[in-house]
C-alpha cells in the first residue's frame, strides 16, 4: 500500500486523468484510488473535489456514505460482522459484544498492531447458519465466542 504523500499525489493525479471527463465519474475515481491506496485520503478530498468540479462536502459525502470506502487504512483483515434479522435472532448481538471485547475495538476501527478492522454488515446472504461473519472473503457460519476466538488464533497463529 503506498505510504508516501507523493504517491497518493500520484494515485490521485491519474485517477483524476482518467476520470474528470466522465459523467458520474467520481465513483469509479474513488475505487480507483482506494485499490491504488487502500483507502481514500482525508487530505486528498480536497485535489479530488477540485478535479471533478465539486465541493469538498461532496465528495466526503459520498466517501463517508457508502461503506465500502473508507478514509483511513485498514488492518491486515477485516471481519465483518452480520448484523441482519436472522443473526440478530440467533446471538450476533452476544458475539459483537465478545468480538468488540476480544480486538479492543469498535466498528470502523483498527487494532492498534493494524491486524484487523471491524465493520458492520447487513447481510452475508448467509441466513440460514447464523450468525455469521466474514474475515476477508472467507464466510463463517454458526460462530459464536468460542468459534471466534478459534478463528481469530488461527490467524494469529
Amino acid at each position: 500500500m503506498p505510504s508516501s504523500n507523493g504517491t497518493t499525489v500520484a494515485v490521485v493525479a491519474r485517477a483524476l486523468e482518467k476520470y474528470a471527463d466522465v459523467a458520474g465519474g467520481l465513483m469509479p475515481l474513488l475505487h480507483e484510488v482506494q485499490a491504488n491506496i487502500g483507502f481514500i485520503p482525508k487530505e486528498r478530498v480536497a485535489d479530488i473535489a477540485r478535479g471533478m468540479g465539486l465541493s469538498r462536502a461532496e465528495v466526503h459525502g459520498v466517501i463517508s456514505f457508502y461503506h465500502d470506502f473508507h478514509d483511513q487504512p485498514l488492518g491486515e483483515k477485516t471481519i465483518h460482522l452480520c448484523r441482519a434479522e436472522a443473526c440478530q435472532a440467533m446471538g450476533s448481538r452476544a458475539l459483537e459484544t465478545h468480538v468488540k471485547t476480544r480486538l479492543g475495538i469498535n466498528y470502523g476501527e483498527t487494532t492498534p498492531d493494524g491486524r484487523f478492522s471491524l465493520e458492520a454488515v447487513y447481510c452475508l446472504g448467509n441466513c440460514a447458519c447464523p450468525p455469521s461473519i466474514r474475515v476477508g472473503d472467507e464466510i463463517h457460519a454458526r460462530v459464536d465466542a468460542k468459534r471466534f476466538d478459534e478463528l481469530l488464533d488461527g490467524i494469529r497463529a
